[in-house]
């Protein structure tokens, strides 16, 4: 049974979350920071970050924690973020790409994507292929891709990437959520292609109480809740995020979540990847298309 208590010293780690000033990302960087780690906070309201760090910084330790203003509906707005980051010159170890949304109202991304799809697939595609090179320089570094295992309701639609024939939001939800998980399983083929020393994994945090469900009706989450179950407190569904972020048991190309209820709920571990998110030509033709839509000169090892 693995708790945060496993979690060993990590300081001299540069962490990035994104998301983090609430739920899961929030969790996940407090207990970084009190493991020693320097923790950024990237998340698109600033003053809800820096909010979160004050919060956090209640209980002092060796980390560091920092804010920074980070719009995943915008690839204008990633790679300033970016840039602002590598101007630090400083080692990055970890990436946690948690950000998400969940059942909005139909809304956009600044290059026209259908949001779940743009702010909680495409947008964290992005950054990584920023942050990519930081990454690769320490052996060892991570990239934790959070998903849901609402997934396997998923399937991608090329031609409605940007809800120019319908939308239906726990579709695109599920639709964006295999995406991530297509990404992750990716993006290990590909560095293991290169010989990298990175870690891409995938995560989940089975049914967790969280301001996800924020654009739910009480009739929606009733009707959830009768399904499912009970929500594990936010604590308890972060564990499968820090498990792949610093377990010394995970490998390139996991995907880690709640042991018990069919993943629904307990401790971390590895989780059975089912067939549609193993498939690779759907995987390869994903990855160009964000690649092609991104506009972005990658590493070779991100390329086509």
């Amino acid at each position: 049974m693995w708790s945060k208590e496993d979690i060993e010293d990590q300081s001299g780690k540069t962490v990035i979350i994104t998301g983090a000033n609430s739920g899961i990302g929030f969790e996940t960087a407090k207990t970084l920071y009190e493991k020693g780690a320097y923790v950024i906070l990237a998340c698109r309201d600033i003053v809800k970050a820096k909010s979160a760090i004050v919060e956090i910084e209640k209980q002092p330790t060796s980390g560091k924690l920092e804010a920074a203003q980070l719009d995943l509906s915008s690839l204008s707005s990633v790679s300033h973020f970016a840039q602002v980051f590598k101007e630090k010159g400083i080692s990055l170890h970890l990436l946690i790409n948690n950000a998400g949304i969940m059942n909005p109202p139909l809304t956009f991304t600044a290059e026209g994507f259908e949001s779940q799809y743009g702010v909680n697939f495409f947008g964290h595609f992005a950054l990584t292929a920023h942050l990519y090179p930081l990454l690769a320089q320490n052996i060892g570094a991570r990239i934790v891709t959070v998903t849901s295992l609402a997934y396997t309701y998923g399937s991608i639609d090329f031609n409605n990437l940007k809800s120019e024939k319908s939308y239906d939001a726990f579709r695109e939800y599920c639709q964006s959520k295999l995406s991530d998980l297509l990404f992750s399983l990716e993006l290990q083929r590909r560095i293991a292609t290169q010989g990298d020393q990175v870690l891409s994994v995938a995560a989940h945090p089975g049914v967790t109480k969280t301001e996800l469900s924020r654009h739910m009706s009480a009739e929606e989450l009733d009707g959830f809740s009768e399904r499912l179950g009970p929500s594990m407190m936010v604590q308890q569904g972060a564990l499968s995020i820090l498990y792949a972020a610093v377990s010394p048991n995970v490998v390139g190309g996991g995907f880690y979540g709640p042991d018990a209820d069919g993943g629904l709920r307990g401790y971390p571990a590895s989780t059975l990847i089912e067939k549609v998110a193993l498939d690779e030509t759907l995987a390869r033709k994903l990855w160009k298309s964000a690649h092609a839509a991104s506009g972005l000169c990658l590493p070779v090892l991100l390329q086509i």
